[in-house]
């Protein structure tokens, strides 16, 4: 038998802002921005991969307000 690292419970429970990132379709960029800073401990140096990941939540946050 082998010890699996996600069980059951673990895949159940999903963190609530990785369900959100990924109905915007910014998963991705966020991804990048989280790397980012993690090599250069400083997210200054980050500024076009936050600008990125910015303009895709405003690109988003556009499209559903449009269709309200």
């Amino acid at each position: 038998m082998t010890a699996s690292s996600n069980t059951d419970a673990e895949k159940e429970i999903e963190d609530p802002v990785e369900q959100m990132l990924k109905k915007t379709g910014c998963m991705e960029l966020h991804y990048q921005v989280q790397e980012c800073i993690a090599e250069h401990r400083d997210w200054r140096k980050c500024q076009n991969e936050v600008k990125k990941f910015k303009e895709c939540m405003a690109e988003h946050t556009k499209q559903q307000d449009s269709r309200h």
